[in-house]
């Protein structure tokens, strides 16, 4: 049952969702917000200089793959404005605004200085910055603009919820550093219990269906047929090399058998996600999905990922991220795979 913090939260979230997506893109969509009228009013510029601050919140309401696109954005805009980041810690859905047990996980709060901290012990004033378009020049000015209005202010500027980010791999090598020395202790891994080059695939099912009205699901959805195909070429290209297939999902096993009729496949069904997230993570060889809660582990990953064109975030230009059309058609590159793994060794 629903308490009054979360009631709270969600209706006041409502309400700013009819009201800013509603005009979001209409041109007077700025005008919607104090940070806008305080940089067009202002006469002439401050002569005081404060460092300060950018953060987006992970939205408490959606998944972490999600979140975690929200935290990355509030980094790399940080860094792309000149301001310091203000860490806001990933949350439980249920309980908005509390620590949810991937805080620890994770480990990106670590070094950083937390929001609530600038607010309530260095009086810092959370200023919300309007939606922006961030390849969109005039829109980056806009903000800009908005910024140096506020440099004789102690402000904490904060992204709309969900500001946009496409290229997400642009802050890789500092999550993968956070990631891997957070002091946390991740379970054991599957895949030490198997010899052979471990290959985790990771099958996005649950929240979307190959038959519905709302093409925002359906762009989401790959079939078992292009794992089977991917799969069938992958291991040509393993040229006899030992191979251990981990299939993660929802749903029960015999619904993917017929489709995976290879040696060595094991089944990871309905496991918790923390546990899922870390096998993704530290697997060989990674296939994602049409899903941020498996590209994200890629972009933590030190393997080798194969990865489905169309996604909504880019995919760096690296060497070790082989992109396959949605007909399973593999792309010559990923027939290098086994000679990468011989030479380089496996993570």
């Amino acid at each position: 049952m629903m308490n009054i913090q979360e009631f709270y939260y969600k209706g006041k979230a409502k309400i700013r969702y009819l009201i800013y997506n509603h005009n979001f893109g209409k041109k007077w969509f700025p005008f919607l917000y104090a940070s806008y009228w305080h940089m067009r009013l202002q006469r002439r510029p401050p002569k005081e200089r404060y460092e300060n601050y950018f953060s987006a919140r992970p939205n408490p309401g959606a998944g972490i793959g999600h979140q975690m696109a929200n935290w990355i954005a509030g980094y790399w805009y940080a860094k792309q404005f000149g301001l310091r980041f203000a860490h806001i810690p990933f949350s439980n859905s249920r309980i908005p605004y509390t620590k949810s047990s991937w805080e620890s996980f994770l480990g990106f709060g670590e070094g950083e200085v937390s929001l609530e901290e600038l607010v309530k012990e260095k009086g810092c004033r959370i200023v919300r910055l309007p939606m922006f378009g961030g390849e969109i020049e005039a829109d980056l000015t806009m903000i800009r603009r908005i910024i140096r209005s506020y440099t004789n202010k102690r402000v904490v500027f904060l992204a709309e919820q969900d500001q946009f980010y496409r290229e997400q791999y642009g802050v890789r090598s500092m999550i993968q550093d956070k990631f891997f020395h957070a002091p946390v202790q991740r379970g054991k891994l599957l895949y030490d219990q198997k010899k052979g080059i471990s290959i985790a695939v990771h099958i996005r099912r649950g929240d979307v269906t190959a038959v519905s009205d709302n093409p925002n699901i359906t762009m989401r959805w790959l079939d078992a047929g292009y794992y089977q195909r991917v799969l069938t070429a992958l291991l040509k290209a393993l040229k006899g090399l030992e191979a251990q297939i981990y299939i993660f999902s929802q749903g029960k096993k015999e619904e993917f058998e017929p489709y995976f009729p290879f040696p060595n496949v094991h089944y990871c069904v309905d496991m918790a996600a923390e546990e899922t997230f870390w096998h993704l993570v530290k697997a060989d060889i990674l296939l994602i999905s049409k899903s941020s809660f498996s590209y994200k582990p890629a972009l933590l990953s030190k393997g080798i990922i194969v990865a489905p064109e169309h996604f909504w975030h880019g995919y760096p230009d690296s060497e070790k991220w082989i992109v396959v059309n949605e007909e399973g058609e593999v792309n010559e590159r990923l027939f290098d795979i086994s000679l990468k793994l011989l030479e380089k060794g496996t993570e």
